[in-house]
């Protein structure tokens, strides 16, 4: 509503509008840099709003989906702006999968059309095989998609984008065995950039060092979004590589960054670190993970606090951050609300909430929780409790209000940034024909964050080597969700309540890793 009390039009926090109207006011500023060729507002203005009126001509509207399997570019941001201006969402899915896991994926998500660039369409197309039905193929870019629009698998809706269409169709592991569509809207990305920019803004003299592969929620509405919103520049960089990195972050002059745990840890550690030119970069988010004090103090030491945050998906992610105030008393913690968000600390036993201080599950309100989960109410029902999203992460808030995570409620684990279900893990074992049962258990790893180990029940008389089953989920799963060790068990062990006792894998899992980095340190 207006101050006034009269209702807001429609479409007032549509995204698409954001590169148009930068467009109009800095034409000439350049929006990004990719790999060194730059495009200004106004071409990526023009080209946006161009394959939009391709798409709408072709029948493309709201109601539909286009899914993407892209590496972060300038053609890639084309498509993503040109279906927010067209009221179409945008799937895009991710090149780190097998193509049995991308063409689950299209399976799940029923796309309208498929948009590729050069480097992963062999994965698309063998993907796109496996899926009955599957939606036309074509290139992203200017000899792409761009020339030519197919007509969509079926008509969307012949009206003008609002506020409540989605925009972002992101897919992620939750604790279940199959991953999930998280629907956002365009109201939800909206809010969730302005949450941003009330905590950690940005100004037209920005430069954005965006290294965070755009299937992550992150690699959107943690800056590159909000840079382009106020004019900034956003350097787009398709793989990390972390001396690549630092050469980025001097020639370019970045001002602000987002990354990883892992990817902080990494930059530290390159043998360029000390001689790099960080001068210009003030503004250096972490999330995924709570960052190590030892990486923390490193960026430090150089005079860049890394700003630690704390999001999942589902809230667009921006839930909580850590000021440099806050983070000099508690500097393990993820922080407070980031404006327009609000929180709760909730006994997952009694389902009460402490006044003060106290430890419980985080639930999350606010205009930037998602719509949904695609083609899922049941889903969508179990994450919330009323208008609140369970978050599934036990938190400590101390007598200050500032957050600590403490454990995850959800078995989930977190390996370079990337979500691992273990129940998704455990499902592509026991298709080996000798794995009787699996569990899987995320323990430290002080490179990647976590890392998963695998328990297996071998089928009666079936002899089966470590080797063996690790091979077998490269086969079938992404490379970060394969298990860095085994070990074969005659039964996995069960709580009263027969369930898999994850806490007691855990613990014989550690030992289990940290035995075999004993020997390989020998």
């Amino acid at each position: 509503m207006t101050t006034e009390g009269r209702r807001e039009p429609a479409g007032m926090h549509t995204v698409g509008r954001w590169v148009t109207d930068r467009a109009a006011l800095s034409p000439h500023a350049i929006a990004i840099d990719d790999r060194g060729v730059t495009v200004d507002y106004a071409t990526l203005a023009g080209r946006a709003r161009a394959l939009a009126a391709s798409l709408s001509r072709a029948g493309y509207g709201p109601g539909n989906r286009i899914a993407t399997v892209s590496g972060n570019s300038a053609d890639h941001v084309v498509a993503f702006f040109g279906c927010a201006l067209a009221g179409v969402a945008f799937v895009p899915l991710s090149w780190r999968l097998t193509p049995g896991e991308v063409g689950d994926l299209l399976h799940r998500s029923d796309p309208d059309l498929l948009l590729v660039d050069d480097e992963h369409h062999v994965l698309a197309g063998e993907a796109r095989r496996a899926v009955p039905g599957a939606p036309a193929m074509v290139l992203l870019g200017a000899a792409g998609v761009e020339a030519h629009v197919p007509d969509p698998v079926r008509a969307g809706a012949p009206r003008e984008v609002q506020d409540d269409d989605p925009l972002l169709i992101i897919f992620t592991s939750g604790s279940e065995a199959a991953p999930k569509g998280v629907v956002l809207t365009h109201a939800n990305c909206f809010w969730n950039n302005m949450a941003l920019a009330g905590a950690l803004p940005l100004t037209g003299a920005d430069v954005v060092l965006a290294m965070l592969p755009q299937f992550h929620v992150a690699a959107w509405n943690c800056q590159p979004l909000l840079a382009w919103w106020v004019g900034a520049t956003v350097v787009l960089e398709r793989a990390f590589q972390p001396a690549r990195a630092l050469q980025l972050l001097s020639q370019r002059k970045v001002t602000a960054m987002m990354g990883v745990p892992t990817q902080y840890g990494m930059l530290a550690a390159d043998p360029g670190w000390a001689d790099a030119d960080l001068g210009t970069l003030s503004q250096a988010l972490v999330g995924g993970a709570t960052v190590p004090r030892e990486v923390r103090e490193r960026w430090s030491a150089r005079g860049i606090p890394l700003t630690q945050g704390y999001g999942l998906t589902e809230a667009g992610p921006n839930v909580l951050h850590l000021s440099d105030s806050d983070a000099q008393a508690h500097p393990d913690a993820v922080g407070r609300p980031y404006p327009h968000v609000d929180v709760r600390v909730v006994d997952p036993e009694t389902g009460l909430e402490p006044s003060g201080a106290g430890t419980g599950e985080l639930w999350v309100r606010g205009p930037s929780v998602f719509a949904g989960y695609l083609f899922d109410e049941d889903a969508t029902t179990r994450a919330h409790a009323g208008e609140w999203l369970r978050t599934g992460d036990l938190v400590r808030r101390d007598e200050d209000g500032v957050h600590t995570i403490v454990d995850r409620l959800k078995d989930i684990f977190i390996s370079g940034g990337e979500n691992v279900a273990p129940a998704e893990v455990e499902r592509a074992l026991v298709r080996h024909p000798l794995i009787a049962a699996a569990a899987v258990v995320g323990v430290p790893d002080p490179v990647w964050g976590e890392r998963g180990v695998a328990f297996c029940v071998a089928e009666r008389g079936a002899t089966l080597s470590s080797d063996e089953v690790i091979a077998h989920a490269r086969a079938h799963l992404a490379a970060f969700k394969v298990p860095v060790a085994v070990s074969f068990v005659d039964a996995l062990p069960t709580s009263a309540i027969d369930k898999v006792a994850r806490a007691r894998l855990r613990e014989r899992a550690t030992r289990l890793v940290e035995g075999v980095r004993h020997d390989h340190a020998r």
